[in-house]
C-alpha cells in the first residue's frame, strides 16, 4: 500500500484547509493569531468531516463512486459526522456543565482548578462547512494535480 496515494494527500488536504480556517476565522475575531488552533477540536468547519470527506471523494474519484471502497468510505465519513455532531457535541456540554459546578463549588470549598475540555464537538452547521471544505479541496487537488 502505497502512503503517498492521492486519497492520503487529499485528507491531509481537507485537514490542514480546515485547521487553517479556524485560525484564520480566530485571527478576524480576535486580531491574533493562535496557532493553538492548528490542533484544536471543535469549531468551525469540523476537521475531522473535512478529512474524511476529502478521502471520500478522493476514493470516488479514483476508484470509482459505484465501488464497495467508496461505499465503506461513505459510510464511515457519515459515522464520522455523525458523531461529530451528536456524542462529542454532547461530551462538550456536560464538560461544561461540569465547570459551571465545579467554579460554585470552588468558591466555597477547596476543589481543583483543574477544566474539562469543552469544545469537543460541533454544530450540524460546522459538520456541513467541513464536509464542503472536503470536498473541495480534494476537487481542486485533483484540479491542480491530476492522477494518470
Amino acid at each position: 500500500m502505497n502512503l503517498l496515494h492521492i486519497t492520503f494527500w487529499a485528507g491531509v488536504a481537507g485537514w490542514v484547509v480546515a485547521q487553517s480556517t479556524k485560525m484564520l476565522i480566530c485571527l478576524v475575531q480576535s486580531r491574533r493569531l493562535d496557532f493553538r488552533y492548528l490542533a484544536s477540536t471543535g469549531g468551525m468547519p469540523s476537521a475531522h468531516t473535512s478529512l474524511v470527506c476529502a478521502m471520500t471523494t478522493a476514493i470516488g474519484l479514483t476508484e470509482g463512486f459505484s465501488t464497495p471502497l467508496f461505499s465503506l468510505s461513505f459510510i464511515f465519513s457519515a459515522v464520522v459526522m455523525f458523531d461529530a455532531q451528536t456524542v462529542r457535541a454532547a461530551a462538550g456540554k456536560q464538560a461544561r456543565l461540569l465547570n459551571q459546578i465545579v467554579d460554585e463549588l470552588f468558591t466555597e470549598h477547596h476543589l481543583s482548578e483543574n477544566k474539562l475540555k469543552e469544545l469537543l464537538g460541533h454544530t450540524r452547521v460546522e459538520v456541513f462547512f467541513g464536509m464542503l471544505t472536503g470536498i473541495v479541496t480534494t476537487l481542486a487537488l485533483f484540479r491542480f494535480f491530476p492522477v494518470q
